[in-house]
Order: C-alpha cells, then structure tokens, then sequence
C-alpha cells in the first residue's frame, strides 16, 4: 500500500476546564504517528490504515465548538520542496531513528 503524508494542524482552546486535557491527548496521538515540525504542526507517513486510526483517534479528542483541526496532504517529494530556517529542526520523518 502506498504511505500518505499528512500535515497535522490544530489549535485548542485551553481556557475551559477541559482544554489541556484535549491538548495533551491531541499532542499525544499526533506524537504516535507522526514528527512535531512546530508546537501544533505534526508530519505525518503512514499507511492508509494509520492514517484511518490516527483520523478517528483526533476527530474523537476533538471539541469542534471551540477547536480546529485541519489536514494537508502532501505530495511524495515534500522533503525536496521543504526549506526550513532557525530552531528546532524536525527530524526526518522517513530517515533512520537513532535512539
């Protein structure tokens, strides 16, 4: 199956009690399938069956009265078209993981 690369974005309201709660598990699950490129931004490879669980996991965290979500999807050769400048260089997402 071919992997997809998806460009996780969110925005959570924190001032409500349950906020951080949502923030946290959102971050959470981002986490599990994906690299943090900036504090809300996730890239994302995965198989199109990770891609339905990681989906569902967000949609299900997700409180759409005073949150956003939104998914890019990007093209294969993201990695060639991609500059970045300053701090924190994200890894790369498909690239050897050195622990």
């Amino acid at each position: 199956m071919k992997k997809v690369t998806v460009l996780v974005c969110y925005d959570v309201q924190v001032s409500d009690s349950d906020g951080p709660r949502r923030l946290r598990r959102i971050a959470r699950a981002c986490k599990d399938h994906g690299v943090r490129v900036q504090y809300s931004v996730f890239e994302c490879v995965l198989e199109p069956k990770d891609w339905v669980v990681l989906r569902a996991r967000l949609l299900a965290e997700l409180d759409d009265s005073c949150d956003s979500l939104r998914f890019y999807f990007l093209s294969e050769d993201v990695a060639k078209k991609t500059e970045h400048h300053g701090a924190r260089v994200p890894l790369d997402v498909e690239g050897p993981l050195i622990v």
